[in-house]
């Protein structure tokens, strides 16, 4: 079994600052619901949710959540970054953004297109 890798992460000005720690060859999602459409921003799946620790700047995130409420979309207030979110298909599992993330490699990452519109 491969050991997960902890990747520092941060939004673009440094208030949200936060560590995943990541499988080798964890999948990206690119997702067609309307928020991740509009966004569209790659999605890395993070889990269990105790594998993504903030260590600084919840106060300085927003919150965001529609139609079922289950789904929890964190960003920067300052900045803006979506940095990371709690997935509704899996709440104990975590969908960071791999822009926020320092030295992740995309190449090394399988991109999954999922239907988050139709789920």
């Amino acid at each position: 079994m491969s050991h997960k890798r902890a990747y520092a992460g941060s939004c673009h000005c440094g208030a949200v600052q936060f560590t995943a720690a990541v499988a080798p060859g964890a999948p990206l999602y690119r997702c067609n619901c309307s928020l991740c459409a509009r966004k569209g921003a790659l999605i890395l799946e993070v889990a269990p949710a105790d594998d993504l620790t903030v260590q600084q700047g919840w106060e300085a995130m927003s919150l965001y959540q529609w139609h079922t409420g289950v789904a929890k979309h964190y960003f920067c207030a300052t900045c803006g970054i979506y940095t990371f979110h709690q997935r509704r298909i899996d709440p104990n599992s975590y969908g960071v953004n791999p822009g926020c993330l320092e030295d992740f490699q995309l190449a090394a990452h399988t991109i999954e297109d999922v239907d988050g519109a139709n789920e």
